[in-house]
């Protein structure tokens, strides 16, 4: 790789991205932001919803043809920019306007926090309630969960993930980061290990295998598709800025392309076991594969009651459910602290309390608007909740995701040094970012929006 760079005119601030990731602390950081709710909330109930096998398979194929040259290309500008999503957007394109773009992803990460805490919040209800046996005294699980999304406890517990976060990611990438998820990730294998070894002994276990892993194409159709590719870039946790950030964060001697496979492997791996734990569990107990968001938080705990030793496997999957949403939460975070550390000078304590708290201005709202008292405060028929799952899943993400391939694969001269790509290998890795991936990418935001 050439040495001589032109000068960025984007700005004369110094980047913020003065901590290292190691390169084993790096893989399970990212895993760690990518292993989130998206694959084992959001992958098995949009897979049950289109039909199973197939969409397994077209989200496997999203995942290969596109997710893994985005996420690419994400870290390649993040560690050529050795800065928060703004700074890198402008140096690398030697333009301090294109840091506007960046910012999407920042105010992305940001918005994206302030309810995927109110979920990551329930988790962590859950795992204590079924550990403790009191998730199964109640049979009617619809009502358990409508009277706790009712009460003030999910504000206590999104306090809880927001102090466990804010503390993590305060102590810096090395000593908070990188050390959580050095301790969590092992944790979270040998969780999935044994709910993997549980659920296939269970009676139906075949039955959901087979759901699972066997495709039906005539399941599927073009919403299908565009599902599939949006749940990729959800999983890769691409177009928020999470990715770009960690990767100001990466060694120039690590290996990019073997980064990124060894990100887009965990992210599918995980996603295959949460496939094979949650399928044949909700086979055996009669619970049908589309039931929807509920899945995990009403369907599952009736088949945990049903199980010998429901209450111990429940809470080991709430355990893991919570461990995978806690580390997404670090991603989210780090994105709009690298920005505020770098934009105000701060230190990260502060910049990180300041962060935070901004957050829980949105936050609470947002957690209240999910089954509390602001449930039924509407504004185009849609709660606050709902307005920033969809304003942030539907049109920031594709848009952060696009800004990339553009930049990546059109405007940043350097892209393919930083990269490390040759051959053939970088040919269709840029005929992906400048076509495929941007033509792919609008066709999702088109069909978010209703227009297609």
């Amino acid at each position: 790789m050439s040495s001589q760079k032109p000068k960025s005119k984007a700005s004369t601030s110094t980047s913020s991205a003065t901590e290292r990731f190691s390169s084993a602390g790096f893989i399970l950081a990212a895993i760690g932001s990518s292993v989130g709710l998206g694959n084992m909330w959001k992958f098995t109930y949009e897979t049950g919803a289109h039909g199973g096998g197939a969409f397994f398979l077209l989200f496997i194929i999203c995942i290969l043809l596109v997710g893994l040259p985005v996420l690419l290309g994400e870290l390649a500008i993040g560690r050529a920019g050795r800065g928060d999503a703004v700074y890198s957007f402008a140096k690398v394109t030697g333009k301090k306007w294109w840091g506007i773009f960046g910012f999407v992803g920042v105010l992305a990460a940001f918005l994206i926090m302030t309810y995927y805490s109110t979920i990551a919040g329930w988790t962590l209800h859950y795992t204590v309630q079924s550990l403790t046996g009191e998730l199964y005294k109640n049979p009617d699980y619809t009502a358990t969960f409508s009277a706790f999304t009712g009460s003030m406890a999910p504000v206590v517990w999104q306090i809880v993930v927001m102090l466990i976060t804010g503390f993590v990611i305060a102590r810096g990438i090395s000593s908070g980061i990188e050390r959580f998820n050095k301790i969590v990730i092992p944790g979270l294998l040998i969780i999935l290990v044994i709910m993997l070894v549980r659920t296939l002994t269970l009676d139906g276990a075949a039955e959901g295998v087979r759901y699972f892993l066997y495709p039906d194409f005539s399941q599927l159709d073009f919403k299908s598709a565009l599902s599939a590719l949006g749940l990729a870039f959800f999983s890769l946790t691409l177009g928020m800025g999470a990715m770009l950030t960690y990767g100001a964060y990466v060694e120039k001697h690590q290996s990019l392309p073997a980064a990124t496979i060894a990100v887009g492997g965990g992210d599918l791996a995980y996603a295959l076991i949460a496939g094979l734990i949650i399928f044949p569990t909700i086979f055996t107990f009669g619970i049908q594969p589309d039931v929807g968001p509920g899945l995990v938080f009403v369907a599952l705990p009736a088949a945990f009651a049903s199980m010998p030793l429901g209450s111990l496997f429940g809470g080991l999957f709430f355990i893991l459910l919570a461990i995978a949403a806690v580390t997404s939460c670090l991603a989210l975070i780090e994105v709009p602290v690298a920005f505020v550390m770098r934009k105000w000078k701060l230190s990260r304590p502060k910049a990180t309390i300041f962060v935070v708290l901004a957050m829980y201005v949105i936050a609470l709202p947002c957690t209240l608007s999910s089954g509390g008292v602001l449930t039924d405060v509407l504004v185009g028929g849609r709660n606050l909740f709902d307005w920033v799952d969809f304003i942030t899943m539907n049109i920031m993400l594709p848009l952060g995701g696009l800004f990339v391939t553009i930049v990546a694969g059109y405007v940043w001269k350097h892209s393919a040094e930083e990269t490390g790509l040759k051959g053939k290998t970088l040919r269709v890795w840029a005929f992906i970012m400048r076509f495929a991936a941007p033509v792919l990418i609008i066709l999702i935001f088109l069909s978010s929006i209703g227009l297609i």
